[in-house]
């Protein structure tokens, strides 16, 4: 286990559902840790986790470049991972470029940002465009940056998994959106993992992508969330004509099913690229989507931790 002990080490989105984890495994390699976030109220369930002193809490905003400096002063390193589907641009483009430059100014020796797979600034996506611009940012200002790129992140606070389990308690019929898409998700465990591995020297510079040991299309994922939950609903794909008009038509629309942007991401495959650097790299052994689904998706069962998931 690489050994953190008294490094003060700063990160901004601790308290989200990714930076939980690295904040954990931070703390338990004995670093000291401060969690930057926009309302650090909402990130002091982590103080717990840490001993006396070992937890730091401040208010920061990466759109905003002074609140970001006054975060990472006296620093030995730091870790992005904030992000935003409302404010693309200015928190994962602009706001990566605060970070980096902050970074840099204050002579903090290691960076570590979180982007995605899909990253690229001539994305058809404003999602992708914000997160390829963010990257560019980063390395302008601080080229020696460990760049992360994962997939689909799971585990038992997602938004992924669990939206897809709420709605098949739900509802007998599942529409399935883009059904040939694939994804390769990645445990949010293992990508913690990867975010404190890569704080060592030798990621410096290198760009990592993240996925999980299987490739799986949107429909085969969501009728595995089926099976680890009992459930046996209808599902009824849907065309790419009607999906595409459905996005456009009424993507705006609080509540939607799917926004314009979410449908240009799914046009192209969330997976690890032949030849790229990966989990393994860092020294993670991916970890396997029914491996820890069991741990949460029993709540959705029909009578809990009494009842078989479907086999």
């Amino acid at each position: 286990m690489q050994k953190l002990d008294g490094q003060l080490i700063t990160v901004l989105g601790g308290g989200g559902f990714l930076g939980r984890y690295v904040v954990q495994r931070l703390l338990a390699r004995g670093a000291r840790v401060r969690i930057a976030e926009r309302e650090p109220r909402k990130a002091v369930f982590l103080k717990p986790l840490g001993g006396l002193g070992q937890t730091q809490f401040v208010a920061a905003d990466v759109r905003d470049a002074a609140s970001v400096a006054r975060a990472v002063a006296g620093s030995d390193a730091v870790i992005n991972l904030a992000g935003s589907f409302d404010d693309m641009r200015a928190v994962q483009a602009d706001g990566a470029g605060h970070v980096a430059a902050a970074a840099k100014a204050a002579g903090v020796p290691t960076l570590v940002h979180i982007s995605a797979i899909g990253a690229d600034s001539g994305s058809a996506s404003a999602y992708g465009r914000s997160k390829g611009d963010g990257e560019a940012a980063v390395r302008g200002a601080f080229p020696q940056a460990a760049i992360l790129r994962p997939s689909i992140l799971f585990g038992r606070e997602d938004h992924f998994i669990n939206r897809f389990a709420t709605m098949m308690r739900l509802s007998p019929v599942i529409p399935v959106i883009a059904p040939k898409a694939k994804f390769q998700p990645v445990y949010v465990g293992d990508a913690a993992d990867a975010v404190v591995a890569a704080l060592a020297p030798a990621a410096a510079g290198k760009t990592f992508e993240l996925g999980g040991p299987e490739v799986l299309t949107m429909a085969a994922l969501q009728r595995r969330v089926a099976d680890a939950t009992g459930r046996k609903p209808l599902f009824v794909d849907i065309p790419d004509a009607v999906a595409s008009a459905l996005a456009s038509g009424l993507g705006w629309a609080p509540g939607a099913p799917i926004t314009k942007d979410q449908w240009l991401m799914l046009q192209t495959d969330n997976v690890v690229a032949t030849g790229a650097n990966a989990l393994t790299q860092l020294g993670v052994t991916p970890t396997a989507l029914a491996d820890v689904t069991d741990g949460w998706l029993v709540q959705y069962r029909r009578h809990g931790r009494f009842a078989q998931a479907a086999s």
